[in-house]
């Protein structure tokens, strides 16, 4: 004979469609979420496919199936993390749309309850409610610490980019790289040329680097200054330096500032600096 749990487990999975029906009914319209009641089909069909899991997910754990529960809380948060972040719908919409459903839940538990009412206890209406609204409460903790980790994780690999198409290295031969550089250079760029560059030179194997300043408009003092540390660390490497295409109010700002280019060869352009030093294993 089946327990009271595992009837109410059923019902609510039964009645999952109409429980989904409910909740996007009482959508509203608000212009580019996927919560509005104007998103396409799309969005819809994407809406029921979750709200399946989460009407299972909060089943479960009504049910008493903890460890079950565990697992599919993770799962739930993972997919619609990962969802909202790519629809960039915000968290707090998210919250709106879990709260407006987590009423519509508890309006067919009600309805279980009034079904059953011989058989059903004050303990078991009790247990039900503070069950269901714990089970929500991990839902949305879950869902917010995925949609942090996630959210972190892009933004990181979006700085990466960043960084990368800002500082690109480019590998001519066996051991020439270019590095163009093209606008302003203010002191936070140029603090990542030396943090980043270096590295990407050591990835490449490179051992002559070309410094292309003819796209660089404004280098302050504090950013020549930088430069001419950035051209220290390479030579500490063992990486030599060429730089082409320096105007002639960075050469002042240089000079002014008593900063010893003697060391690396410069060049009006890139082109005459590669003919001037062919490749070494050529």
């Amino acid at each position: 004979m089946k327990t009271l749990n595992e009837k109410l487990y059923e019902n609510l999975l039964e009645n999952a469609d109409k429980m989904t029906d409910e909740w996007l009914s009482n959508r509203i319209l608000k212009l580019g979420s996927v919560y509005s009641a104007a998103a396409g089909d799309d969005a819809v069909k994407m809406l029921r496919k979750q709200n399946r899991l989460t009407i299972r997910s909060i089943a479960t754990r009504l049910s008493g199936q903890t460890g079950q529960f565990e697992a599919m809380k993770r799962k739930w948060a993972e997919l619609v993390a990962e969802s909202r972040i790519r629809s960039n719908t915000p968290i707090h919409e998210v919250f709106d749309a879990v709260m407006r459903f987590r009423t519509v839940y508890w309006s067919f538990i009600e309805r279980f309850i009034r079904a059953n009412n011989e058989e059903v206890q004050r303990t078991d209406v009790l247990r039900w409610g503070s069950e269901m609204n714990q089970a929500f409460d991990e839902l949305f903790h879950e869902f917010s610490r995925s949609y942090h980790e996630m959210t972190e994780e892009r933004l990181i690999a979006q700085q990466t980019l960043i960084r990368e198409l800002g500082t690109p290295v480019i590998k001519i031969d066996w051991e020439r790289g270019i590095l163009p550089l093209i606008g302003d250079i203010d002191t936070d760029r140029a603090r990542i040329l030396k943090m980043t560059v270096p590295e990407r030179c050591a990835q490449l194997d490179i051992i002559h680097l070309f410094i292309d300043l003819s796209g660089v408009s404004i280098i302050d003092t504090m950013v020549a200054q930088q430069m001419f540390e950035f051209t220290q660390i390479l030579s500490l490497l063992g990486i030599r330096s060429t730089i082409t295409g320096i105007r002639p109010e960075i050469a002042q700002t240089s000079i002014h500032l008593g900063l010893d280019f003697n060391s690396i060869a410069t060049y009006s352009s890139l082109q005459q600096a590669l003919e001037n030093t062919p490749d070494s294993k050529r």
